[in-house]
């Protein structure tokens, strides 16, 4: 980022946008590819890591583990799970880019369109640090609400998992018949029953806890983010308060 724009130099009634300041190329703008094309390390860690989780997916896929997971399970639970985790995944990406877009916003001064740092910065203006503080704590709720939904997704994980882990036991126990133990001819379908409940007990919640672990991950990511943005965002209004 050129290194002679100020960020911090503000105004919120023109919301985010730059000060000449001297020797500053005032042609460029956010439209600028060199500024555009720049990487995000949050957008690159959250990229690098679910490569490499997608990439262990296949090598599990190629050596059979997934399929044997999929046909053990007559419930179809494993699949629930991976649908759920899969709409949590997409979520936690579309709020990562979401913040990376506002904290490009408040890095390089640039006029954003929705942004909060503008709508934060138009809500304490001319407020005294009293106000400000509770705009703050405020907006520190909002930010962690806005979070909460990943959060859901990868609880519920492991909610799906443990009804997994029950109704794979019933349905091993179902089988059972104390009466028949010493028919031998009865005990063939009672293991097949039992081995068939115990897969999906077992099964859903590895998958389930797997998922949980790999959602956690990006979620503590978005948090990090997250908190990045929020104490910006109060630097911002900070300083453009002295102003």
């Amino acid at each position: 980022m050129n290194e002679h724009y100020k960020p911090h130099i503000l105004r919120p009634d023109m919301g985010l946008q730059r000060e000449d300041i001297g020797a500053v190329d005032t042609a460029k703008s956010v439209d600028d590819p060199a500024l555009v094309s720049l990487p995000s390390i949050l957008v690159f860690k959250y990229a690098l890591f679910n490569l490499a989780a997608f990439a262990m997916v296949v090598a599990a896929w190629m050596q059979g583990w997934i399929q044997t997971i999929i046909l053990s399970d007559e419930t179809g639970l494993t699949l629930v799970i991976a649908a759920t985790f899969l709409t949590g995944l997409a979520l936690c990406g579309y709020k990562v880019w979401r913040v990376t877009c506002e904290l490009d916003c408040i890095r390089s001064g640039s006029a954003c369109k929705t942004s909060w740092a503008t709508s934060y910065l138009a809500q304490v203006h001319a407020r005294t640090a009293g106000s400000r503080s509770i705009s703050g704590s405020a907006l520190r709720l909002k930010v962690s609400g806005w979070m909460a939904p990943v959060r859901h997704f990868a609880n519920s994980l492991v909610l799906l998992g443990l009804i997994g882990t029950v109704v794979g036991f019933v349905i091993a126990l179902s089988g059972v018949d104390p009466d028949s133990a010493g028919d031998v001819a009865a005990i063939s379908p009672m293991v097949s029953n039992l081995l068939s409940g115990m897969s999906v007990a077992l099964y859903t919640t590895l998958i389930g806890s797997v998922l949980n672990l790999w959602l956690m991950v990006n979620h503590h990511m978005l948090s990090s983010g997250a908190q990045e943005l929020f104490l910006g965002l109060i630097e911002l209004g900070e300083k453009n308060a002295r102003h």
